[in-house]
């Protein structure tokens, strides 16, 4: 039987983020094609047969992103975002985190099953500047892209847009056996999906953009490239697609609406192989797809748009016939017996601008709002409660692990989102129930990931716990010592510095 082609979005219209008071819409930048950078691998210091170690720097640096003068970012290890990282599935990775920025900054591995607050990275984890830190881990999670980014709260947002986000691999034996492309950079390709503005002399100014509802701009950065341009040398070409924006969505396709085939998610393959035109991504959102340019030559070029503005242009050169088929089965999905007297956890994202919460309630720093045991299956059923005519769809975001998406308003989910997820966009007045399970103890949040909205107090925290023992007591930061860190280290009264998210607690006479 012929596989379908979906040619819709699958997500609820009327909630696009097009239909935002404060939408900036995307626009061609005047600059010249230029060709996509792709971020170099991240090599081990040193390596074993069991172990790996790392060094990963967050620093200061300047790009060039358009005519004229460079720009100021921040990356990890590069520049600008990040050397990407690969990481097998069971090897020990040690980690050295250094901090050579002049303010505070956190190392935030979503989509990586590792324990928490610590080795996590959240928001209780600082890494001060001048700093190292060490951490490691042994991962035991699907193949997957993920990634790393800042998590300070409440000032992720602004550190995420100067540049702080990198792609992190996962690779396991079962997808190295599979037919997929597998090459870096040559048919195996990171696009890193970002906006920006730019101000006087090319710069960015976070302050000048701030909206409480997510910060956008109108120039599309793939990567690090404005307008660029990949070359084509294989007939396939697997694509790693991470919506690392803080607000936008991407609504994805080819021009001559050619087909490709989504194989992967979040966390995971998907089960099945699922043929589109149409992809969108909400923020945090990963997809792995495969593009078949079968039906191209030497010569031709091939555009992936976002709504209608060009983003990416392949141009296709000789390449050798590959005459690989996908499988019908990519992965076979083992989902946890929920057991029938578990509760369901009952999770309400409500607001927008300044009134985001999540249960009524604005992010502590220092409150547990959950707790859940160790190898529990439980249901959490997620409701988005704004109107359904003027809403927006909210990404639901948990670290520390991989959940499966069983429903939307009682419904099957969407056909790409039967793997393992650890973020899912909520449309309004919808219910999305998951099935989470946390193998780690530790404390966990999960929030909104537009990341104005997180900043701003979309986020909780969970504890989760081994059966039988004591709970663990752990250090949780608290915002009177990161604000006056942060001021220190700015070299401004604690009292009259501005920190995103900030406006948010004030507004609502609340305090993180």
């Amino acid at each position: 039987m012929a596989q379908p082609v979906y040619d819709h979005y699958f997500f609820d219209e009327s909630a696009y983020n097009t239909h935002d008071g404060g939408y900036v819409p995307l626009v061609v930048a005047k600059a010249p094609a230029t060709p996509l950078k792709i971020p170099a691998l991240c090599q081990p210091d040193q390596e074993t047969a069991t172990d790996a170690w790392y060094t990963l720097e967050a620093q200061k640096g300047e790009s060039q992103l358009l005519p004229g003068a460079k720009t100021q970012t921040w990356g990890y290890n590069a520049p600008l975002l990040g050397q990407t990282l690969a990481f097998p599935v069971g090897k020990h990775i040690h980690v050295t985190l250094k901090n050579a920025l002049d303010e505070l900054t956190t190392f935030h591995w979503h989509g990586l099953t590792v324990s928490g607050p610590y080795v996590d990275g959240g928001c209780h984890a600082p890494v001060y500047p001048g700093e190292s830190k060490h951490i490691d881990f042994t991962l035991d999670q699907p193949a997957a892209t993920t990634w790393l980014h800042a998590h300070p709260c409440p000032s992720t947002a602004e550190q995420v847009w100067h540049g702080l986000a990198a792609m992190v691999i996962v690779h396991d034996q079962h997808e190295a056996s599979l037919p997929l492309p597998h090459t870096y950079g040559v048919d195996d390709i990171p696009l890193i999906l970002q906006d920006r503005r730019f101000h006087a002399d090319n710069q960015w100014d976070y302050h000048a953009d701030y909206d409480p509802d997510g910060v956008q701009g109108p120039t599309a950065m793939i990567n690090g490239t404005i307008n660029p341009v990949f070359a084509v040398t294989t007939q396939k070409l697997r694509l790693r697609l991470l919506d690392g924006a803080n607000r936008r969505e991407w609504r994805l396709h080819f021009s001559d609406d050619l087909a490709f085939t989504q194989i992967a998610g979040d966390s995971s393959l998907l089960p099945k192989p699922v043929r589109m035109t149409r992809l969108m991504l909400t923020c945090a959102e990963r997809a792995e797809i495969v593009v078949d340019f079968k039906n191209y030559h030497a010569g031709d070029t091939v555009t992936l748009f976002s709504d209608d503005v060009p983003l990416v242009q392949f141009q296709i050169h000789d390449y050798t016939p590959d005459t690989t088929v996908l499988p019908d089965q990519l992965l076979a999905i083992q989902a946890p017996v929920v057991k029938p007297d578990t509760p369901v956890r009952k999770i309400v994202m409500s607001g927008m601008d300044e009134t985001v919460a999540i249960d009524g309630k604005k992010f502590n720093m220092q409150r547990i709002d959950a707790t859940q045991a160790v190898g529990l299956a439980q249901y959490w059923d997620v409701t988005n409660t704004n109107d359904m005519a003027n809403g927006m769809v909210h990404p639901f975001h948990v670290h520390g692990t991989e959940f499966l998406v069983i429903s939307r308003n009682g419904q099957a989910p969407y056909p790409n989102e039967h793997g393992y997820k650890d973020t899912v966009g909520v449309n309004p007045g919808e219910t999305v129930r998951l099935l989470v399970r946390f193998d780690l103890p530790g404390v966990y949040m999960y929030h909104c990931h537009i990341i104005e909205h997180e900043d701003g107090g979309m986020m909780a925290q969970i504890q989760t716990y081994e059966p039988g023992k004591p709970l663990p007591t752990y250090h949780l930061m608290d915002m009177t010592t990161l604000t006056n860190a942060f001021a220190k280290e700015r070299g401004v009264d604690p009292k009259t510095m501005w920190m995103p998210g900030m406006d948010s607690y004030m507004k609502m006479g609340m305090k993180m």
